[in-house]
């Protein structure tokens, strides 16, 4: 049991890190209202272990406090990510490209709302629920689907016997 819970909290904390860097790296795509959050690809990584769940989570406030978000966007887009994580993973057993839809579909509404109230960001709602969607399809729906094509072959390997089902 103890290495089942020391490989869960290395593998959450490898994401977070991951997350993070990516996020940093691609500074300039990853924050704003028209944003291709790079490191949202990893978003898909609870298809294959529930350690992604925290692991995005903490990942995403730490790149948000770095990255220099304002209160308001690091809880409500962190919350956002761990929303998308949370029903990615209860969609593991479901078809692998209903994977990138819960961080799209979270982020895309909650994110507006923090642009909006956070950093008042005059554009309609509406509007700014396209972008960061079309962004969260880039980011999820493309990049995170060819990362989860990639890390099928490998999932027993780097994930352990919890992705063995799938």
């Amino acid at each position: 049991m103890k290495n089942k819970s020391t490989l869960f909290l290395v593998q959450a904390a490898l994401i977070a890190a991951v997350y993070v860097v990516l996020t940093l790296v691609f500074a300039p795509f990853s924050y704003g209202e028209i944003q291709v959050r790079i490191s949202e690809a990893l978003t898909i990584l609870p298809f294959f272990t529930p350690a992604a769940i925290p692991g995005l989570f903490v990942g995403c406030i730490l790149a948000n406090l770095l990255g220099g978000a304002i209160p308001l966007d690091i809880a409500f887009g962190s919350i956002a990510t761990l929303i998308g994580a949370v029903f990615t993973y209860k969609l593991r057993n479901s078809s692998k490209w209903l994977a990138p839809v819960p961080p799209i579909v979270a982020n895309a509404v909650l994110v507006p709302f923090v642009l909006r109230y956070g950093y008042s960001v005059n554009l309609p709602i509406p509007l700014m629920m396209l972008t960061v969607g079309t962004g969260e399809v880039i980011s999820c729906g493309i990049f995170g689907m060819v990362l989860l094509t990639a890390l099928s072959k490998y999932k027993n390997t780097l994930f352990g016997k919890q992705a063995a089902a799938k």
